[in-house]
């Protein structure tokens, strides 16, 4: 019996026999042939990568393998996302919060 590998497994294989970071477009590329899958897939491909924890995106949306990674180098520092208010457009004004945490829409009804 021939057990299928899935398309994040495959990509791991692959990273592995790589010695440095890939491009996701060549990763993809790679996968799609090996796992006979059309550009259809290629969504769902970046969301399980995405999710899976043996991999980490670098800059220029290139790939690699997590263990080959520095702490530094596969975490995000949230201290540098700023969080900003949504600024009303010019001509709009600013919508009040009301106590229905944030729902301001009058004409629904509960």
């Amino acid at each position: 019996m021939t057990s299928v590998k899935s398309m994040t497994d495959v990509a791991y294989d692959i990273l592995s026999s790589k010695k440095r970071c890939v491009a996701f477009s060549k990763l993809w590329e790679e996968v799609s042939k090996t796992c006979n899958k059309s550009t259809d897939y290629i969504s769902q491909f970046y969301s399980d990568l995405t999710l899976d924890s043996r991999f980490v995106s670098l800059k220029e949306n290139k790939w690699d393998l997590k263990e080959r990674r520095t702490f530094s180098e596969s975490h995000i520092d949230l201290s540098e996302i700023e969080l900003g208010e949504d600024e009303p457009e010019e001509g709009e004004t600013p919508e009040e919060d009301t106590d229905m945490g944030g729902y301001t829409n009058s004409e629904d009804t509960y």
